[in-house]
């Protein structure tokens, strides 16, 4: 049977899954153990009973200064702002995708502005956006919408293109204006496709948020991570990064699973 018709069971395809994590933990136990055989002291990979008692002083104990427990309080600000950054991005994609994918004129007017937002580096735009907007909230949040909003305003428009132009003829010879045609037919036939997006969006969106964090920001996973790391503080740094990533994961998968449910007749099954 050729390779590319072998198909694995449930519990191999299960095995294969995890082999790539198994030999991640090996790679890092085995490092840990050849660093701190040379030197006990070091801070670079701390074995993981370090990074547990740190997790659990993270996770459980106030902190002196504040009185926060300072992952759940770090963890609350960036979920706030990442949150509000991507409904405020896919609120205006919704918008002007389906305009710009739908009516022509608006396609011309705006569709080459949106390529060229596109096209520019958020990074590279996050001191314009502190000088305009402050330190605050409002530049974290306008980073992480400014990151991802353009993107999936022309993914959207796409999509909208790639409808079938008889289905649109026929509700028009029925009667359906073109506001019809955006609210009863177009947004529901793309919203699983929005949706989507916004999945593919969370890992740009959380590097966006993280960046901004780590320049202006007082609590925060990633000002978290950025604050220690002058101290060289792995056993806190690399809990923080594992968090992120699942808290990502999570995020990819409660989207997933809205997806299932709100629209089942186009998931397929991701």
């Amino acid at each position: 049977m050729r390779l590319v018709n072998r198909r694995p069971s449930r519990e191999a395809a299960l095995l294969l899954a995890a082999l790539p994590f198994v030999l991640l933990l090996l790679a890092y136990l085995f490092g840990s153990a050849a660093r701190l055989a040379d030197n006990p002291a070091d801070k670079l990979l701390p074995w993981p009973s370090t990074l547990l008692e740190s997790l659990r002083s993270l996770a459980l104990e106030p902190d002196r200064r504040t009185g926060a427990v300072l992952l759940w309080s770090d963890t609350a600000a960036s979920l706030g702002r990442l949150a509000a950054g991507l409904a405020l991005a896919t609120l205006v994609a919704a918008l002007f995708g389906i305009a710009i994918g739908l009516v022509p004129l608006a396609g011309a007017l705006l569709g080459s502005f949106v390529a060229a937002l596109a096209m520019i580096p958020p990074l590279a735009v996050l001191p314009i956006l502190l000088i305009v907007l402050g330190t605050g909230e409002a530049s974290k949040i306008g980073l992480v919408a400014l990151g991802t909003g353009p993107l999936l305003i022309r993914d959207l428009a796409l999509r909208v293109r790639e409808l079938p132009e008889e289905l649109l003829v026929k509700a028009q010879t029925l009667g359906a204006s073109s506001w019809h045609l955006a609210i009863r037919i177009v947004g529901p036939l793309v919203a699983p496709r929005l949706l989507d997006a916004v999945r593919l969006q969370l890992g740009p969106a959380w590097l966006f948020l993280i960046a901004a964090e780590a320049i202006a920001a007082t609590e925060g996973l990633g000002y978290r991570i950025f604050l220690v790391r002058r101290y060289l503080a792995m056993d806190v740094i690399l809990p923080y990064v594992a968090w992120i990533t699942l808290l990502a994961f999570a995020g990819d998968r409660l989207l997933a699973f809205l997806g299932r449910r709100l629209f089942p007749w186009a998931r397929s099954g991701a």
